[in-house]
């Protein structure tokens, strides 16, 4: 089963949830030959993560960015890593809450998500420059 790995450059996205499912699938154009495989999709970043949801709805996203701000806020008085701003730690909380890659089915050619399911990008900085993406897709 042969890889393809590609390392692509996300523009920068506000603070919050973001779909991102079309800027992968454009960026893999081998996806379209995969009778039957896997896609990985890994940030390199430590303070964003991904995740697979609702891509439907655009309330489910500001749901989730309301509610991991309440879970995990800005300006705790028991962090100690603070000096890159009150958004920082708060920020690798939730990234290591929801995780920094996630693996997919791919099937006829197409990711085989259900029917209202999208990859996000979860931005928790105020002002985050472009992340970065690893894909690597298996497949035959």
């Amino acid at each position: 089963m042969p890889f393809t790995q590609r390392e692509i450059r996300l523009r920068p996205y506000p603070r919050g949830f973001h779909l991102i499912t079309a800027e992968v699938v454009a960026a893999l154009p081998e996806l379209g030959s995969v009778r039957a495989g896997l896609l990985q999709v890994f940030i390199k970043h430590t303070s964003a993560s991904l995740t697979v949801n609702e891509n439907a709805d655009a309330t489910v996203r500001a749901d989730f960015e309301s509610h991991f701000n309440h879970m995990v806020p800005e300006n705790a008085t028991y962090y100690r890593h603070t000096l890159e701003g009150p958004d920082d730690m708060p920020a690798h909380l939730k990234a290591a809450l929801l995780g920094q890659s996630v693996l997919l089915p791919v099937s006829r050619g197409r990711l085989n998500l259900g029917t209202w399911q999208g990859i996000y990008l979860c931005e928790h900085r105020d002002a985050a420059d472009g992340r970065r993406l690893v894909l690597t897709l298996q497949g035959e």
